[in-house]
Order: structure tokens, then sequence, then C-alpha cells
């Protein structure tokens, strides 16, 4: 009994343990269930349009697994079901989606257009937009991108706070552009850096093929560019490969453009009643020409010039762009092609071909990578007589000069000598008589690899290459185009030139970043090497036969020569970022530069800036609404190697020989003076400022103040003319400019619905000081400007025009003014001495434009997308030359208001009496002529449309528009456009023909496959 009974007990025992076994193999067989690995893929598209975004990560939460999507937005990635995936896309919101019993999980991303986070582009590297302390501006450029043009320049204007731009309407042109405004009196533009490449020119590149662009602004953002970075440096990224199958990506666009403006002149008629009224006054007798009287009396020719010589121009655009590859290689390969044929009838058009190829790739710990461009651009030039602007000698000529005349060898009119007497240029006849044709050939490339040598420290070498050559052919027929424009054969000659320009550069970078706890260090050095080559050959034959081959060989005589220089730099760099909590930033840059632009003695700058941030919003408690809050500051020192080669070097001529007595004695004798102490130009600068977002960052806005000082600049000091130099002045380290200025930035952006829209404003201010000019602050002379110290650069300095002299008792009580009659124009004495002379010059205006802004506006609704964006500039002066031009009252068409010209019985004007002697100088500089260059432009307006593609197998994507360019102006400057071209610097407020820019209506596809 008792054997049976501990039986039945370890029985029963047994079963309890076999139930808890089979309850724990049913619970572990429920937990694998629920966390079994499954296989999870998708879509990851754009809200705004349902488009797949390439690239986007899709990473397993807590963990490193990460993949990507391929180019139409598929993913596929195995995880666990209790998974948490995270789908993020730069420039988009993050999603996270718990993965459970899904398989197929397809997510829409919306725009965070206003996210802190995207990574920037900056000196060497990048680093995150809520990370930067310096003052980089991060430029749209979708909406830079809507500015149809052929340089990269002039997309910039109205895009960035503290960013001027100057232009024409020439195509192909020249672009002025200015950061935080002069930091020299010889060149400004700032540095350009395409793809980590150093360019001084960015016109050789298609704006098509850009995928960022920053400007660096400050010190504490460029000092890593050392000597080059004073101007402020603008670094742009082209198009990058991306993995996945072949994409390819099509964009043509043409337009038709045309002056949106004439200027009013008068015809023959008025135009003779004004010519003669100005003989009569000075006492001679009209001109046949002009006489009723006369037989040879011009009444059968009446030339509207501006309606002769203006057309509607043409621009177009045309690029296709292949992108494909893998982790292991990716390419991205453009092909881009430009025209833009003048508003003038005549042969001047600029034309560019250029391609492109980015190629990425990584295996491993080894990443690289390189990149080739070709440009080749061909340019017609416009020709001026005497260096007089073509647009400046169109509106002069005269009404009574014909276009054509099959009479005058090339079969073009002109004035003549005896009935018109006016040097009047046919400017039609004249440039399409010329041939001025330059050619330019680029190539641009870098090769490029990294290793990681251990976790966090990677080392680079990157080798790159610039090449330019250009050919100028400059060819001058026998023509006759009136009696002061006639070349005769022997003046008749053919220039050629051919340069070329090499640029290579070698960088070797060490970057090292590394985490402890709280602490982020970034650490980079680097040791770069330059060398530049420039090589110059020029022919010239002279004497020609009309109709004659124009080549160098038929020449009756030809002559040459060439030169040659070499430049090499060589550069340390460094730079420390230090990052506590993610809270506080600390940002260190240094650069040392040595360059063979000096002497030897005087041949290394150290150039350095320190900058920090503040991220506010991880100390402080902000309302739920206020989402980022940050301070930033630096001061930091830079450098500016804008000069000569050999300008350190004095050249004397060894072949002068001195007469002592009867003797003659080998001697040698200064040609030109120059400082042998001569160094860099320096520029320090100082800024403080505050970045804040609001509303999930939908709302953003930043404020800036800064101070920029430039000394040690460049200016010819006067020398005694006993030192023989020519010309008598030496170049050296004499002036010092201080330029202080707001910046402000306003941005919202709302995503959210069905109708998507953001803005974008930007303001800039600036006050610009001269400090000093010498040992002894003599004053520099631009055209009708006058730099001086306590005062802006190149302020308008003229006569003051205070009316009309209505009788001699006026003259008399007034002070002297040779020759003044009644109708002339009255001068002020300025400085009280009784006489009108140079010394009653004053200052009339600024001409550095007190503040500049631009203005964006974007929307989306369904298929349809609108944009416009205004720029504008105010509180400056301009000097109209054009004006002056044409209200001369002599020989040269007038500007109808010279109509109004004063007579005894039409004594209620401001126009004075015509007098062909100009015997009181009523046309000279003064303020007559002085006017309000502010304006506000409607610099471009867009409508498209994106065609619905739904299942669509071969177009991923097509879209239609037109836009409009400089649609309208507002301003009180009467000439053809406020915004014009001229050295931008001492007389840069000066007017004198600049090219205006064009009104441009376009029509443009955009197709991807």
């Amino acid at each position: 009994m008792i054997r049976i009974t501990n039986l039945s007990m370890a029985a029963t025992g047994q079963l309890s343990k076999l139930k808890v076994a089979l309850c724990a193999v049913f619970l572990l067989a429920a937990v694998a269930l629920q966390a079994q690995n499954v296989t999870v893929s998708g879509q990851v598209t754009a809200a705004e349009d349902g488009s797949g975004l390439a690239l986007a990560n899709v990473l397993v939460k807590g963990t490193t697994k990460v993949v990507n999507t391929d180019i139409d937005g598929n993913y596929s990635i195995e995880v666990k079901t209790t998974d948490v995936l995270v789908f993020s896309y730069m420039g988009y919101a993050e999603q996270e989606v718990v993965v459970g019993n899904q398989t197929t999980i397809n997510i829409s991303l919306s725009q965070d257009a206003t996210t802190m986070d995207e990574l920037v582009v900056v000196g060497y590297g990048t680093q995150k937009k809520s990370d930067l302390t310096g003052a980089v501006a991060v430029v749209n450029v979708a909406d830079a991108k809507k500015t149809v043009t052929y340089d990269v320049a002039k997309m910039l204007q109205g895009q960035a706070a503290g960013v001027t731009v100057q232009s024409s309407g020439e195509p192909g042109g020249f672009v002025n552009i200015k950061i935080r405004g002069m930091s020299s009196f010889s060149n400004n533009n700032p540095l350009f850096v395409v793809d980590n490449i150093l360019v001084d020119n960015p016109y050789d590149f298609a704006p098509g093929d850009i995928e960022s662009i920053q400007v660096l602004k400050d010190a504490s953002a460029a000092a890593i560019y050392g000597v080059r970075g004073a101007n402020g440096v603008v670094i742009i990224t082209t198009k990058k490969g991306k993995a996945g199958k072949v994409s390819i990506n099509f964009r043509s666009l043409t337009g038709f453009q045309n002056v949106g403006r004439k200027i009013d002149v008068t015809n023959r008629e008025q135009y003779q009643d004004i010519t003669n009224a100005a003989y009569l006054n000075s006492g001679q007798a009209i001109l046949p020409g002009n006489d009723p009287n006369s037989p040879s009396y011009i009444n059968n020719v009446d030339t509207n010039w501006q309606d002769e010589a203006f057309r509607t121009g043409r621009i177009e655009n045309h690029s296709l762009s292949f992108t494909a590859g893998s982790e292991a290689l990716s390419y991205n390969f453009n092909v881009d092609y430009f025209k833009n044929t003048s508003y003038l009838k005549v042969p001047q058009a600029y034309e560019r071909y250029s391609t492109n190829l980015n190629v990425t790739g990584q295996k491993g710990r080894f990443k690289y990578g390189g990149k080739i461009s070709y440009t080749s651009s061909d340019k017609e030039n416009f020709n001026s007589y005497n260096g007089e602007s073509a647009m400046m000698a169109l509106l002069q000529a005269i009404p009574t000069m014909p276009v054509y005349d099959p009479n005058r060898l090339g079969g073009y009119g002109g004035a003549d000598n005896l009935t018109q007497r006016a040097i009047t240029l046919n400017v039609i006849g004249f440039n399409n008589l010329i041939n001025n044709n330059t050619d330019r050939n680029r190539f641009v490339g870098n090769i490029w690899g990294e290793f990681e040598i251990i976790k966090g420290l990677r080392y680079t070498l990157r080798a790159s290459a610039d090449q330019f050559n250009g050919f100028n052919r400059f060819f001058t027929p026998p023509s006759d185009l009136g009696w002061y424009y006639i070349t005769e054969n022997a003046e008749s000659a053919l220039s050629i030139n051919n340069d070329k320009n090499v640029r290579t550069i070698v960088d070797n970078l060490l970057n090292y970043d590394v985490t402890l706890g709280k602490h982020n260090i970034s650490l980079m050095a680097g040791h770069v090497m330059e060398s530049e080559s420039y090589h110059n050959h020029w022919s010239r034959g002279v004497g020609y036969t009309p109709g004659e081959n124009s080549q160098l060989n038929y020449a009756d005589a030809i002559s040459g020569g060439e030169y040659q220089s070499e430049i090499r730099r060589k550069s340390l760099l460094g730079r420390l970022v230090y990052t506590f909590d993610d809270t506080y930033i600390l940002t260190a840059n240094f650069r040392q530069d040595k360059s063979s632009l000096f002497p030897e003695n005087n041949n290394t700058g150290n150039y350095y800036s320190v900058s920090g941030a503040w991220k506010a919003q991880n100390d402080l408690k902000l309302p739920e609404w206020w989402n980022t809050l940050k301070v930033r500051g630096g001061y930091g020192l830079l450098g500016n190697n804008t000069i000569g080669v050999y300008a350190y070097a004095p050249t004397v001529n060894p072949f002068t020989s001195y007469v002592f007595g009867t003797s003659l004695a080998p001697g040698t004798s200064v040609i030109s003076a120059f400082d042998s102490s001569i160094s860099w130009e320096e520029t320090q600068t100082s800024n403080i400022a505050i970045e804040t977002g609001m509303f999930d960052n939908k709302l953003q806005f930043s404020a800036e103040y800064y101070v920029k000082k430039s000394t040690g600049l460049l200016l010819a000091v006067p020398l005694p003319f006993s030192t023989g130099a020519f010309p008598a002045s030496i170049r050296t380290n004499a002036g010092d400019i201080r330029n202080t200025g707001l910046e402000f930035t306003l941005g919202y952006s709302n995503y959210d619905h069905e109708f998507k829209w953001g803005v974008n404003a930007n303001l800039g201010t600036i006050k610009n000081e001269v400090l000093r000019l010498g040992d002894e602050n003599d004053p520099l002379f631009g055209i009708n400007s006058k730099t001086a110290v306590g005062r802006s650069t190149g302020e308008i300095f003229v006569y003051e025009a205070e009316g009309i002299f209505q009788n001699q008792a006026e003259i008399d009580a007034h002070a002297f003014q040779p020759n003044a009659q009644p109708g002339d124009v009255k001068f002020r004495d300025v400085n009280g001495d009784g006489l009108i002379t140079d010394e009653d010059r004053t200052y009339q205006g600024t001409t550095i434009p007190k503040y500049s802004y631009g203005l964006n506006f974007n929307a989306e609704y369904k298929n349809f997308d609108f944009s416009f964006a205004f720029v504008g500039q105010g509180g400056n002066k301009a000097y109209n030359g054009t004006y002056n031009g044409l209200m001369i009252g002599g020989l040269l068409n007038h500007s109808t208001d010279m109509l109004n010209y004063w007579t005894p019985e039409n004594t209620n004007t401001n126009v004075p009496r015509p007098d062909v002697l100009e015997r009181n100088a009523n046309a000279r500089p003064s303020s007559r002529f002085v006017q309000d260059a502010g304006y506000l432009r409607l610099q471009n307006i867009q409508l498209g449309y994106t065609l619905p593609l739904k299942d669509n197998k071969v177009f991923d994507k097509v879209r239609l528009y037109t836009s409009g360019q400089n649609i309208f102006v507002i301003t009180d400057f009467t000439g053809y456009d406020p915004d014009f071209m001229n050295d931008g610097l001492l007389s840069r407020g000066f007017e004198s023909g600049s090219f205006p820019n064009p009104r441009t209506f376009i029509f443009g596809i955009e197709a991807s496959f």
C-alpha cells in the first residue's frame, strides 16, 4: 500500500512538471511567432506630388540596420515584427511605423522645408545647418534657377541678404557681385568653389546642373580659405549620382527678349531745330544739312536708331542628364546647351556647350570619386570706336544719318563733314562690319579618395585641375562710316590673342570625429599645394584691301609677342568644432598661406577665426510653439591677394645713356616704381546673430549685425616726378575701409494641406566708410566721383546746379562764371570765393545702396505651381551719364527734354539754351544728372503644370511651365535700367550706356524618365 501510494505521488509530480514544460513551450512558440523575421517592402514617396524619393533612409530604430530606397523610392528590408521602422529623407519630416503583421508599408513624407538639420557644405567639409556658427547663407537653388542666365552669379540676385549684384543685358557679359560691400580698391568679386575646385569666374558652368549653393559671408565661415576669403566665398555643389536604375532628366526652354523701355530722343525736325539754335546761339551759321534754304538740306532721312537697332532677341537652354549606379559606383552625367542672341540687330551673341560628369562610390572603408567638366563657348563681342558704350553711341546717333548707304565702302551710312559735321557712329554698321570673336574652352576636373584609417579618422587626397584656353580674333576691315569713322586700307588690322591658364591644386586632408559622452569633437588638418601658369601669345597684322582675305599672311605688316608667368602657393589649414550636449558649439579655423606673388621676406599670411553658438532651446524652457533659438557670434581675419605678378619688383631700362660733357655714358633709369615690402590686404570681421524657428519650424527668422574692416588696401600713391617713374606713383598698402550693417531673413512655409505655399524675404543694410588713404589721405577720383576719408567709397562729386540765369543782372550778381549768358545754367559757389571753379564741386550722394532686398513666393495646388520673386535696392544715387550725353545741345542727338530749352520767350524751364561751343559748360557734370537709383523689380514670375501620369511606364514626371523675367521695374531712374554695369568700385554710380537687362518671356518643359 505504501509503495503504491508513493508511486502515485511521483506520477503526479511528473505530470505537473510536464504541464509546466508544455506551457513554457507554448509560450516560447507564441513569442517566437510574435517576433518572427519578416521581409517588409514598399515605396517612399513625396506627399506633394507622389513621386518616389530615391535614397531615402529606412532605419530599424535602435539599431544601425538601414537600407536606402532605389531610384523610384522602392525598398525591401528584413525585420522582426516587433521592430519600428524610421523613414527619413533630407528636407522632409521623418515618420516612424511599427512593423506588426505588415509586409507592405508605403510611406508618404511631407516636406519640411524649414528643417534646421540639413547638411550644409562649408569649406573642406560639411556641417549640420543647426550647428553652424558662422554667417552662411543657404541659397534656395530652386528659386535661384528660375532666373535663366548664363552666369551663376546672376542667379544670386535677391537670394541672400548682404549679396548685391550688378549685371547687364549683354549676352555673355560680366557680372559684378559683392558680399557685404567692398573689401578692396581692386577686385571685389568673391571666390567660387565648384565641387571643391577653386575657380575665379563661374560663367563657364551650367546653372541647371547645380544642386546646392552656400555663401560664406564672414571670416568665421570663410577663414579656411585664407587669403582668398576676404570678398566672401560662394560654394557650389553640382548633382551627384544616385544608386538605382538609370534615371533620365530632360529640361528645355526657349525665350524671347526685348528692351523694356526706350529713351525719348529727337526726330529729324526736332534735332535740326535744336542744333540750329545751338549754332545761332554761338554766333555761327547753321550747317547746310540742317538749313532748309540750302541745296544740301536733309529732309529725306529720319532714322529712329532705337527702332532700327532693337529686335526680339532669343534665349534657349536645353539639358539632358543621366543618373544611375550602385553603392560601389554611381554617376551623374549632364549635357547642356545655352544660346543667347542679342536684342540688337548685330551678330553679337553668346553660345555655350557644357558637359559635367560626377562619379562617386564606396568599397568598405574607402570612398572615392571624381569630376570632369568641359565647356566650350563662343562670344561675339560688342565694339566701340573710342571706348564709348555701343548703347550710348546708338542714342547719340543723329537722325539725318541713314542706316544703309550703298555708296559708302561697307554699305552702311555715315555723317558728312561739310553738311552735318557730327562725329556720330553708325553702331549697326560698325558692329556688323567688325569681327570680334572670343572662343573659350575650359576643362575642370578632380579625383579624390577617402580612407577611414580607424573609426572616426579619415584621410582624403584630392587633386584638381582647371585649364582655360582662350582665343580672340579681332578684325577691322577697310570701311567708310562717315568722315571721322573712315578706316583706310593701311589702318585695317587683324589682332589675334591666344591665352592659356592652367591651375592645379593638391589637397591632403585629415579628419577626426569622436564623441565622448556629451562631448563631440571634430578636427580637420590639411596641406594644400597650388600652381598656376599663364601664357599669352599675340599677333597683329596691319594693311588690308577691301575684300581681301582677312588672315595674317595677307597683311602688309605683321608683328607679335608673348608673355608668360607662374604663381605658386602653399597652404596649411586646420579646423576644430567642439560641441557640448548639442547645445554649446565652438568653431576655430586657421590657414597659413605662402605665395610667390610677394617677396620672400613677406610672402606668408596667417588667417584665423573663432566663433561660437548657443542652442538656447536645449537650456531654456520655451513655449511649445517656439521650437528653436540659437545665438551665434564670431571674429576672424581674412586676406586678399588681388595683386599682379611681380608687383613688388621695380622695372628699369638698362639701356639708358647720359651725356656728361661731350661723352655719352651708359646708364639705367627707373621705368616703374614698386614697393618691395608690399603685402597682403587684410579684412577683419566680427558679427553677432540670432536665429529662431517657431510653429514646427514653419516660421523662421534671423537677424545679424556685422562689422567688416579692411586694412592695407593697395593704392597708387603719388611720387615726385624726379623719380623718373611712369606713371609717377607707387602701388603700396595705404588704404583702410569699414563696412557695417544688419541682415534679416524671414520665411514661412506650410505644406500640410492641399494648398502648399511658402514665402521667404531677406534684407541687408550697409554703411561704408573710408578710414585711410595713404600717409596724406589724398582722395581718389573716379568718373564724376570722389573717395575721401570719412565718407563712403565712390560718392558722386559734381557741381551743384541752382537754376537758369534769366538776365544779365543775375549773372552780374552771381559768382563769376566765364562766358555765362542769359539762358545758361547757374552753378553754386560752394566755397564762397566768388568764382566757379573745380573747387566748387560737392558731394551729391552715396553710390553704394544703403539697403538691398529680395522676396520669393512659391505655391502649389494639385498639379499647378506658381511663384514670383522681387528684388530691389535703395538709398543710393547714380550719375545718369546717358542723360548727360543727350543734354549737351550740340551736334549729336538730343533728349526730347531739350525741346523745352530756354529762350527769352520760354523762361519757365530748367533746360539751358543750346550752344554748340558750350562756352558756359552747361553739360558739365552736375546735380542736373544725379538721380535716385533705387528700384523694385519683378525679377521673375512662373506658372507651371505637372501632367497626371499615373501608371505611366515611360515618364515619371512631365512639367510644363511659362515664366517671365524683368517684367517691370519701379524706379525714378530715367536711364534704361537702374541695375547697370560699371567698374563697381570708385565709379560705381556712373551709368553711361550699360546694356539694359531685357524683358524675357520663357516657355519650358521638364521631364524625367
